[in-house]
């Protein structure tokens, strides 16, 4: 199971502030009051602002306009009501507490901290105003501050929902810190505290995949004490579908639900099953979890058959409306990370339910039926680690997308593999990309170590807050006192928009562990860096040699710290031999199940056919096994004539728009001749300067295309068009280089068929 960017659990339920002393309301105020007492938003909304037309500074009126609106679900209009309130009103604390939890809640957290701080000037001994300014600064990457503001808050608690409030925040700001094992013991008395909150446990079984003083079996047993705490209140409730028995082949709606339908990394695993899973046997749902859309949102909307928003609803209401769209296979996409539903999949709102590529480890839920990965990952043996069945794929449980946040850029020149920097700098970088959480003393202890071996190397770690002089002076300091020579190390600020570039400085990477590099080990693999990575003995310690064993080279994979060592000298030993390995790597990652659409989407949709075959095997064959083996092999036995060829690719072109892929070739062709029919393509610009509307309509459909199949060469070659036409010779040149490249691979690929 591939591990994307984890994210962890930090909002919080809003604390009552304390309330003002009382006085003499004005009969409109008495209203207002009556008004919001019975929770009557639309009149409260309407009397503030009638209040307001005569008084613009009636400080009731601007208190409860705001969040009138909220309440309303009319968030923009909510937030421009707060911006004025605080105009006239800049010390008023309930009105910033009110205003800075909306925009936590609209997940724009660096608009909510100054608020905060004004906060916590206003009310210093307030330990829930203390907690919310750790909450907006994890977003934003202020870790030592959310850590310093968190332990304020801790000091100030009066009560225990406050010291829980703290711990939470304590806790995410230290394992982004490297306090793994603190970060465990935060969240673990949290849980002694309240055991009936739902995000301390995922924070910590999230913070457990990396401690290395966690055995797998412990991460198994607190991931079923979390099911049996929240889990069973529902089991008797659980529908049974008998409704839904039938036909084993008819065609199935399989929802995916998720916060991460937007720039995140389970995106670059995702989105070529949403574009291309087989729909002739599959209707494809979206259950989006989060509040905000961005540029990947609006792809997700474009592939998938149905995009529903959920994110604002209870997990009763989530529950409900799954339901409603009689979701056949519900896939959770989340696990214990950030965001998650797995209290609305507690309440079992479709019959098969399957989680996949969020977590790496176990929910803990015997609602969710399957766990879907493969046979490198979860070998066999690691069984009961799981309270899911595993669903193990005949290949990669993934299919790798480089430059999900923009797929256009894989193309350029700039993210091209270039030589090893070992030739130019005359010594070997090793170099690590991951989440500094994956860092533990005995890491970097190692790779100390190793500095020590290999003469003049050096060490490179990117990472969030190195942009931050006392966190890198910190930093450091930590890693000089676990032997790193701290004159060989360089640390680097991580840039979301240089994301990629930094694997241009590094010569061999090196793998955190336990927890391994996910996403970021199949970026460096595709850049062409070779990994060193340490095999485990479950999921969270085996994501890396998952990748490695799929494009080939577990010659890279260590069984000790001594082999770890020897394993990353011997690639140093040899710099010409490094280059002639990176210059060939792309392509064979490339070439490997990590990136085959095709594969992975065919033994998914296999997957999900035998699992919907296996539920109506069990209800018509109820504890006989071997009635129910024998049923489903004469279903599948019988597939459908007309499911025999594989699927045609497809193309989402709008939201509920879907054309194969011929057609899609079709009209982007039709929209380059209109293009081409432009005399000068640089005179025949919009007004802004910018390229006419016929050469962006090419550029947009021909990346919609490429969105659903990557090297597509149709789309690259009208890509080249553009280019050229507008004078970038050198960018016309990389597509025309990249579109004949897709067309032998593909000329290759039908020969290899037509021998066989």
């Amino acid at each position: 199971m591939v591990v994307p960017g984890y994210a962890v659990h930090t909002a919080q339920q809003e604390v009552p502030l304390t309330k003002a002393p009382p006085r003499k309301d004005t009969q409109p105020e008495l209203q207002l009051r009556a008004a919001h007492a019975a929770q009557d938003w639309q009149r409260v909304a309407h009397l503030c602002r009638q209040t307001l037309r005569k008084n613009k500074r009636s400080l009731l009126a601007h208190r409860y306009l705001g969040y009138a609106l909220k309440m309303l679900g009319q968030i923009g209009p909510a937030i421009d009501a707060y911006q004025q309130a605080t105009a006239h009103h800049r010390d008023d604390a309930e009105l910033l507490a009110n205003y800075a939890n909306l925009l936590l809640e609209q997940a724009m957290d660096t608009e909510a901290l100054p608020l905060l701080d004004k906060l916590c000037a206003l009310r210093p001994t307030d330990s829930s105003c203390w907690s919310k300014v750790a909450q907006s600064c994890y977003k934003i990457g202020l870790h030592e501050k959310g850590f310093g503001s968190a332990m304020v808050a801790y000091s100030f608690a009066q009560n225990d929902y406050e010291r829980v409030a703290a711990l939470m925040q304590r806790a995410i700001h230290r394992r982004e810190l490297g306090q793994i094992r603190e970060a465990v013991e935060d969240c673990t008395e949290a849980i002694a505290i309240n055991p009936t909150d739902a995000a301390h446990h995922t924070n910590r079984l999230l913070f457990m995949l990396g401690d290395p003083q966690t055995s797998p079996e412990q991460l198994a047993t607190a991931a079923r004490e979390y099911g049996a705490i929240f889990e069973a209140p529902h089991k008797p409730y659980w529908p049974t579908y008998e409704e839904r028995r039938g036909d084993p082949w008819r065609k199935l709606k399989v929802g995916f639900l998720s916060p991460d339908f937007r720039v995140h990394a389970v995106m670059c695993f995702a989105e070529g099953l949403l574009a291309q899973l087989d729909r002739r046997q599959f209707e494809v749902y979206a259950f989006y979890l989060y509040p905000k859309d961005d540029l990947v949102t609006e792809r997700v909307k474009c592939h998938v058959d149905h995009f529903v928003r959920i994110a604002h609803l209870g997990y009763d209401d989530q529950a409900k409306i799954i339901q409603s769209h009689a979701i056949d296979i519900l896939i959770d996409m989340t696990g214990h990370t950030g965001g998650n539903a797995l209290l609305t999949m507690a309440r079992k709102p479709a019959p098969i339910q399957v989680t996949w590529i969020g977590f790496v480890a176990t929910t803990g839920l015997s609602a969710i039926d399957y766990y879907l990965t493969d046979e490198i990952i979860n070998p066999a043996g690691v069984d009961h680690l799981f309270s899911e069945k595993l669903w193990r794929l005949k290949t990669f449980h993934g299919s790798y997308r480089a430059m999900s946040r923009n797929p256009l850029w894989s193309y350029q020149p700039l993210y091209a593999v270039r030589p090893t920097p070992a030739l130019r700098n005359g010594y070997i970088t090793f170099g690590s990309c991951n989440n500094l959480g994956k860092l533990t003393d005995e890491v970097l202890t190692l790779w100390g170590k190793l500095l020590q071996i290999v003469p003049k190397s050096r060490l490179l770690i990117e990472g969030k807050g190195f942009n931050k002089p006392e966190f890198a002076k910190n930093y450091r300091s930590r890693c000089e006192s676990l032997g790193v020579d701290i004159d060989r190390l360089n640390l680097v600020p991580l840039v979301t928009e240089k994301q990629y570039l930094t694997y241009h400085d590094i010569d061999i990477a090196l793998d955190p562990f336990p927890l391994t590099g996910g996403t970021t080990t199949c970026d460096l693999l595709w850049m062409g860096v070779p990994l060193v990575s340490m095999v485990g003995n479950s999921s969270p310690s085996r994501m890396s040699t998952n990748a490695l064993t799929y494009t080939g080279h577990e010659e890279w994979l260590a069984h000790s710290h001594d082999e770890y060592l020897t394993i990353a000298a011997r690639l140093a030993s040899s710099p010409e031999e490094l280059n002639h390995q990176r210059l060939r790597q792309r392509e064979e990652v490339e070439q490997s199940p990590l990136m085959r659409d095709d594969i992975f989407c065919e033994n998914v949709a296999q997957a999900f056919r035998l699992m919907w075959m296996a539920w109506l095997a069990e209800k018509d064959h109820p504890e006989d096994q071997q009635a129910q083996y024998d049923i489903i092999e004469k279903w599948y036995a019988n597939r459908p004539e007309e499911l025999v060829p594989p699927p045609t690719l497809g193309v989402g072109i709008t939201e509920g728009q879907r054309l194969s892929l011929h057609t899609a070739h079709q009209e982007l062709q039709a929209l380059l001749e209109k293009a081409l029919q432009e005399k000068n393509p640089n005179t025949e610009k919009s007004i802004d300067g910018k390229m006419s509307p016929h050469w962006i309509a090419v550029t947009e459909y021909a990346e919609k295309i490429l969105c659903a199949v990557p090297n597509d060469a149709v789309a690259l070659a009208c890509l080249a068009e553009v280019e050229h036409a507008h004078g970038h010779t050198d960018f016309a040149l990389t597509y025309l280089q990249y579109a004949s490249k897709a067309i032998s691979i593909i000329q290759i690929s039908a020969k290899t068929v037509t021998m066989a």
